[in-house]
């Protein structure tokens, strides 16, 4: 008997000050990498999926990123683009059922 299946795993790449496409408030945003990977008797073996994701702490609104403006986030919260309390300013990506 085989047995595999999946496992995913969440990486917290970066928290910077986003205004929220969603609800409009300029907050903390956590960017996140999330990776799915195959299993072979429990052992992780490759990724099949990854998919970068930023979640508003304010209304928990959560939008999928493209890796490369995943990547440019990681950048400005590293470098010295930042306001108060060393974190990025920025605009979210807009919700889709957003409408301004």
């Amino acid at each position: 008997m085989i047995i595999f299946g999946t496992k995913g795993y969440l990486y917290q790449l970066a928290v910077l000050t986003l205004v929220c496409g969603r609800c409009g408030n300029p907050s903390a945003h956590t960017l996140r990498k999330r990776v799915n990977k195959f299993t072979l008797f429990f052992v992780p073996l490759f990724p099949f999926s990854t998919k970068y994701l930023t979640q508003c702490t304010f209304c928990g609104a959560e939008q999928q990123v493209s890796k490369e403006h995943a990547e440019q986030l990681e950048k400005q919260a590293v470098s010295g683009q930042s306001g108060p309390g060393g974190q990025a300013y920025g605009q979210a990506p807009q919700h889709p059922h957003h409408r301004p």
